[in-house]
């Protein structure tokens, strides 16, 4: 057993779900990334761990999330349950703000979803997102810039079209 990996998990198992649950969109698949990835990464463990974990474990996770577009394994998607209690008025807004949020995001390719979380929840610079993703700067621009342009778009299409953005 590695003692360092089950005291990395309890220390940081939290936060790399809640960024997997950011790059998916999806708690449950989240939560399948991460085992997936720590699965992978306990067999490597005394290399990884002279490293930096949390940059390599960051970066297996994004991998791993592009790459689930070719199985067809991931496919299966859990029903929605709904819940039947009675909203307040500012919850309601709150939710449906967040729903709505997430349909956007979930709308953008998964290299565009990367680099936005990787950006301003992780609050990483363009060369730190170009290292985890294993491409140029300039590409992590681009995915930025196409899917600002897109959630933009999707938020207010009335200016764009006055604009004559497409």
């Amino acid at each position: 057993m590695h003692s360092g990996f089950e005291e990395y998990v309890r220390a940081r198992g939290e936060a790399l779900r809640r960024f997997a649950y950011l790059l998916c969109g999806d708690r449950h698949l989240g939560e399948d990334l991460v085992q997936e990835v720590l699965v992978k990464a306990y067999r490597r463990w005394p290399r990884i761990e002279t490293d930096q974990p949390d940059r390599y474990l960051r970066t297996a996770l994004v991998r791993s999330h592009v790459s689930w577009l070719r199985r067809l394994s991931n496919t299966e998607r859990p029903a929605t349950i709904r819940d039947e209690r009675p909203a307040g008025g500012d919850f309601a807004d709150q939710q449906a703000l967040r729903d709505d949020l997430w349909t956007r995001l979930s709308g953008l390719t998964r290299a565009q979803r990367a680099v936005l979380v990787l950006r301003y929840y992780e609050d990483l610079d363009d060369r730190q997102i170009a290292e985890i993703l294993r491409c140029a700067p300039s590409t992590v621009r681009v995915h930025a810039t196409r899917g600002l342009a897109r959630l933009r778009n999707d938020l207010n299409p009335a200016l764009s079209e006055r604009s004559g953005a497409k």
